[in-house]
């Protein structure tokens, strides 16, 4: 990496780091949710961004983890980050079974299976169809953990214990972009028939790259149970899934600061615009079609006209 994408990420870091310093209750959790959806989001960009698939129900694996270690920890009494391990195999298991059969679609049409995905699983929780999940009203009453004697009690604990795992996605997924499977998925993204030319088993690692994005997308649910102690269908959407699309579309594919700056646009600025509650989804919206028009890459677009040589070297 270079030297100055490490001083951008130290000052992004950094920031985060300070903000609770000069925020009140409200922006703090603004703040909290905002690593979470980013979290989601570069889970998102690893499945559109670096793989090139079209996911649009991204969303349901976010509600996946945040309702499995909700169930486990209500109905079970089990610490909500002992279901981390759970949450991560189940989310991986259902994104394989589901994405084996229509792996082989391209494009708009696998858009559209994964919008029915998501569609499916919001009528699963919301008519309570297990009798775990509450129905409509969702689930209450979910406990903050407690790591190692330390309660993570206050909104400020769980802001830093969000911030200290989007770290270790940011570290996993730029490790990621320089490993083998990263340049699978780069080759994969470029042209998928040239990739099985070369001898690259894409079925695998499209299966893989889903698998992956649910896994870190559940993770994020998880958090976003323990910031909310309460959760409900409403939380995971299709609106949702539209939103992490949208984030990784305006912020630029496979860029991690484009993800992020995405995240900021999609999520922070409507909420810094909630005064002007008629108008700013018309403000909003406008200002997509001119990024769209203007910048149709993304605002921070990854470069893609020359291979990296790191992607070059054999591992």
């Amino acid at each position: 990496m270079r030297k100055s994408a490490i001083y951008k990420y130290l000052v992004f870091l950094g920031i985060l780091l300070i903000y609770p310093l000069f925020s009140n209750s409200s922006w703090l959790a603004i703040g909290t949710t905002f690593i979470i959806y980013s979290i989601v989001a570069l889970s998102q960009d690893i499945v559109l961004g670096k793989a090139g698939m079209f996911d649009m129900g991204h969303a349901m694996f976010f509600g996946i983890g945040a309702y499995i270690s909700a169930i486990m920890n209500t109905v079970f009494n089990i610490p909500i980050l002992w279901a981390i391990p759970v949450v991560v195999l189940i989310s991986a298991i259902i994104s394989v079974l589901m994405a084996m059969p229509t792996i082989h679609l391209r494009g708009d049409y696998l858009l559209v299976v994964t919008i029915g995905f998501n569609i499916i699983f919001q009528q699963v929780i919301k008519n309570n169809v297990f009798g775990l999940t509450g129905g409509p009203n969702g689930i209450f009453g979910i406990e903050r953990p407690s790591l190692f004697g330390f309660e993570f009690s206050s909104d400020l604990s769980v802001y830093y214990l969000a911030f200290f795992v989007l770290i270790l996605i940011l570290i996993m997924i730029k490790n990621l972009e320089t490993s083998a499977v990263g340049r699978a998925f780069h080759y994969l993204r470029l042209d998928n028939l040239a990739a099985q030319c070369v001898g690259i088993n894409t079925r695998f690692y499209r299966l893989f790259a889903f698998a992956l994005g649910a896994s870190i997308a559940s993770i994020a649910g998880v958090l976003f149970a323990i910031q909310y102690t309460v959760i409900s269908p409403e939380s995971f959407n299709l609106m949702q899934s539209i939103l992490f699309f949208t984030i990784v579309i305006v912020g630029g594919m496979s860029s991690i600061p484009g993800v992020l700056l995405g995240t900021f646009l999609m999520f922070v600025l409507p909420e810094i615009f909630r005064d002007f509650n008629t108008y700013r989804y018309l403000v909003f919206g406008v200002m997509m079609i001119l990024t769209m028009i203007l910048r149709p890459r993304g605002i921070i677009p990854k470069k893609f006209g020359i291979i990296p040589k790191y992607l070059l070297k054999d591992k």
